[in-house]
């Protein structure tokens, strides 16, 4: 079954240049258009849809970024790759910025040049690692918890997660430990053209410093008292997928500077060889550091900051979105009672929630897990209530600033209300009894209309029988209760 080979857009005003990549292009099977100018390749673009649009950055009528912001502004899909100048890292910076998928710099070289044309279409990138072999994940599973909830900061960052997948565009993850920062760098990667290879996370700061160099670049046989093989370095391993590299800010100044070569060359040398390797690698990385500062205090390169930085996410500490505790502790909970064999998943009294709230969690997500999995143990029922957090009063509101208390402080007249729910006129002074209140009457009003079938007015509730049990036996409903 034969497939239409991809049409590719090839804009460059120097003849000689178009046809070198038009002929290499047509070598590996594309259908190829090309345009000398801005105004040559919109009227090819007006007439045709293309796979990619490879442009020079310099062009005799306007740059190579009018042509990226025309095809952002008509929401077309062509994979942009843009061409620019030996050593000018601003243009290169400013096309990713743009939404460029990446990015050569002149002379091109012609086998980088067919790597990343392949890369923006999904082709030519190594074959997948198989699952057995694949890199364990430095994180377990509690970290797709922590893109949960619904508030405007997670959602914003969802949002530029799905907006920089679709390119080559360096990324920075900045957040407090415990964020969630390699959960987004993995998103990144499952959401774009390499999710099926390899995803390869490197915490920078747990590497002594003098085995850096032989971690990242790999080594040759012989080249050093140990080194009885050749072996990968994490480039090698992560080549055609993503390597993340957390904690970035705590790699030392004379590792920077070899990785900013690589980073500028796409080109590695293991440590013992005399020739350099190519390699197609997306680059993410992380810290909980402003390197901004780390920058001006000198503990940072500017020039490999300028590279990293191109896209930066901020993950949000988890005392910025308190209106998603309820959502990720129900996640949290349902995940490790299922690790524990609890069933159903337990589930916080609004007393406990309340109190959650009132806690800065500097540790994050992370410190909300560990906590949850102890109250877990100690409340040993189907609801977890404020006395089972083990958090002392003295803890709560310490620390925080009546800025971080804003997504608590709503008044009740902006709190959205499920349609059929009104709010009381009035706030009661005890939630917590009030609540139970309700949710009395409504179990009495099921099984009223259910003749006090426990069965059937547990359903129409959504709940097990077991569940009704324990809530008429909490709430001292019996069966014929008026």
């Amino acid at each position: 079954m034969s497939t239409t080979p991809a049409r590719l857009l090839v804009v460059d005003d120097e003849p000689d240049l178009r046809t070198l990549y038009e002929l290499t292009l047509l070598r590996e099977g594309y259908e190829i258009d090309s345009a000398g100018s801005v105004s040559e390749a919109l009227e090819h673009l007006q007439a045709e849809t293309y796979s990619a649009v490879i442009t020079d950055m310099k062009l005799p009528d306007g740059s190579g970024l009018a042509l990226l912001r025309w095809l952002e502004q008509a929401g077309r899909t062509e994979k942009a790759i843009v061409i620019t100048a030996f050593g000018s890292a601003e243009n290169a910076v400013e096309a990713l910025k743009a939404g460029a998928f990446d990015y050569l710099t002149k002379p091109v070289d012609l086998r980088q040049f067919r790597l990343v044309v392949g890369s923006a279409l999904g082709r030519v990138l190594p074959e997948p690692i198989p699952v057995a072999e694949a890199p364990a994940p430095a994180a377990g599973p509690a970290t797709a918890l922590r893109l949960v909830g619904e508030s405007t900061a997670i959602r914003a960052v969802r949002a530029l997660i799905d907006k920089v997948a679709r390119s080559m565009a360096p990324v920075l993850v900045q957040g407090e430990s415990g964020t969630g920062k390699e959960l987004v760098a993995r998103a990144i990667h499952d959401h774009g053209v390499r999710a099926e290879h390899r995803f390869v996370a490197v915490n920078c700061g747990a590497i002594p410093e003098n085995l850096l160099e032989a971690e990242f670049f790999g080594y040759r046989k012989g080249a050093f008292t140990g080194a009885n093989e050749d072996r990968e370095g994490f480039f090698q391993v992560a080549d055609g997928g993503t390597l993340f590299l957390d904690e970035i800010g705590d790699l030392p100044l004379a590792m920077q500077s070899k990785l900013l070569r690589v980073i500028q060359e796409r080109s590695v040398r293991p440590v013992g060889a005399t020739a350099e390797s190519p390699i197609n690698v997306r680059i993410l990385s992380a810290t909980h550091k402003d390197l901004s500062a780390e920058v001006a205090a000198g503990r940072f390169r500017q020039d490999l900051f300028y590279r990293l930085n191109v896209i930066q996410i901020r993950v949000p500490p988890l005392r910025e979105r308190l209106g998603d505790l309820g959502l990720i502790s129900t996640r949290v909970l349902t995940r490790i009672a299922q690790d524990a064999g609890v069933s159903p998943a337990p589930r916080l009294t609004a007393g406990a929630l309340q109190t959650l709230s009132r806690y800065a969690f500097p540790g994050n997500v992370r410190e909300l897990e560990n906590l949850l999995h102890r109250a877990l143990a100690l409340a040993g029922g189907e609801w977890i209530d404020a006395d089972d957090l083990g958090l002392p009063d003295t803890l709560l509101d310490e620390g925080r600033n009546e800025s971080q208390f804003s997504a608590l402080d709503v008044p009740v007249e902006a709190v959205p209300v499920a349609e059929g729910v009104s709010l009381p006129e009035e706030l009661p002074s005890d939630l917590a009894r009030y609540l139970d209140e309700v949710e009395r009457a409504i179990l009495l009003r099921a099984l009223e209309l259910h003749r006090f079938n426990r069965t059937a007015a547990a359903a129409s509730l959504g709940l097990s029988l077991r569940q009704i049990r324990y809530r008429m036996a909490r709430l001292a409903i019996s069966a014929g209760d008026s």
